[in-house]
């Protein structure tokens, strides 16, 4: 560890003059707005997500998937690879959608006008809405309950992403300040979950909800070691009612067709990376599964 990292004085006013470092210092800037003119493709169906299977992504696409398997025809959907690492964020299609650049985001094109809905946590809620609260209990407090949970996520993840991920697996050099500080936070977050869920089969309740929904892709890959390779690091078998719970929502054949659509990575019988009909986890032809780059 050098003295930059030890000793740093902020100056009286901060410039953007240098690259940030890390792993996704070439698309970090701290301005909004597009960087180039790129229109978004739009598919045969009602719904049009623009997405990439990370945590937040994985959330739409599984609730979507669960939709259909209520029964809810008019959930089909296209779902379109979104490379963060490549800027698609910041093409002006995707900007008009989202102007934070973030995916996941959504257009319903079922009615007269387009609706946009960006930010996971409102999509679940939005087509949940749609398709009769389905996943959202009507009752007051179960209701509150579940949207408790799922806002919960919100204020949550980023300490776990931006804070621990970041300094733990992807920042140019180790802070023993930072990760220490995150790590803590994050096995604070897993008690959270841990104590919730020994006294409740599912985090609203008794029942599977959109706080599920919004919570498992990042704590359930958490659980499994899969998120950041720190499952050794933060001890993640020690939370056994996690650990249930994660087990028991991976199980969900609507969720392992949810985790595979606009995934890019891993296994290749695990990507999907575009998705625009029920039949292409069945037929998954080079054009649904583009080359990377």
């Amino acid at each position: 560890m050098n003295d930059s990292t030890t000793n740093y004085e902020p100056p009286q006013v901060w410039v953007w003059n240098k690259e940030s470092g890390g792993k996704f210092a070439n698309i970090n800037r701290p301005i909004a707005g597009p960087t180039h003119d790129k229109a978004l493709p739009v598919g045969q169906h009602p719904l049009q997500l623009y997405s990439l299977a990370t945590p937040n992504g994985v959330k739409v696409t599984v609730m979507l998937e669960e939709l259909l398997a209520l029964g809810h025809a008019g959930a089909e959907y296209d779902a379109w690879l979104i490379s963060i690492n490549d800027g698609d964020q910041f093409g002006s299609g995707f900007v008009e959608v989202n102007p934070n650049s973030k995916i996941p985001a959504l257009m319903d094109r079922s009615g007269s006008q387009p609706i946009r809905v960006f930010e996971s946590g409102a999509i679940l809620i939005y087509l949940a809405e749609k398709f009769g609260n389905a996943m959202l209990p009507i009752e007051p407090a179960r209701r509150a309950e579940c949207l408790s949970w799922l806002f919960w996520q919100m204020g949550s993840a980023p300490y776990l992403g931006g804070g621990f991920g970041h300094f733990y697996a992807y920042a140019p050099f180790k802070i023993e300040y930072a990760i220490d500080r995150f790590a803590m936070e994050v096995k604070r977050q897993l008690d959270v979950l841990d104590r919730r869920l020994a006294d409740s089969e599912y985090l609203g309740g008794d029942a599977y909800t959109i706080a599920d929904i919004a919570v498992w892709p990042w704590y359930g890959a958490l659980a499994k070691g899969l998120l950041y390779s720190a499952g050794e690091f933060l001890q993640v078998e020690q939370y056994k009612n996690v650990q249930r719970w994660t087990e028991q929502i991976a199980a969900r054949p609507a969720v392992k067709r949810g985790r595979m659509v606009n995934r890019r990575w891993g296994d290749p019988a695990s990507q999907l990376h575009e998705r625009h009909d029920a039949s292409d986890f069945a037929n998954r032809t080079q054009d649904k599964l583009a080359p990377e780059g």
